[in-house]
């Protein structure tokens, strides 16, 4: 339980750091609903909202490893972009949304 809260805290820190004001060149958008965000993926930067529920999952953690190590904290749409294929991404939430 504790290496999983852990995690938890890893991952809110590095999407902290990714979407802080000093980062973001360009301004919040007003529809992403209470509990979600907006992540940017594939070649033509498609925008989708997913719940921040999928922070807690390992492949999405991996994913997030991953953006840190192709971006680092200066993401060029100002949010979260995902070094993935649109392909890849839908797979991957389809999986996280499976029961």
């Amino acid at each position: 339980m504790g290496i999983r809260s852990m995690k938890i805290a890893e991952a809110k820190r590095k999407l902290q750091r990714t979407l802080s004001p000093r980062n973001r060149t360009v301004s919040a958008p007003t529809d992403v609903p209470k509990g979600c965000l907006a992540v940017y993926v594939g070649e033509a930067l498609r925008r989708f909202v997913i719940p921040v529920s999928y922070l807690n999952h390992p492949l999405f953690q991996d994913l997030l490893h991953w953006a840190e190590e192709e971006f680092g904290y200066n993401h060029p749409m100002g949010g979260l972009t995902l070094p993935c294929g649109e392909d890849y991404f839908i797979s991957l939430t389809s999986l996280l949304n499976a029961p």
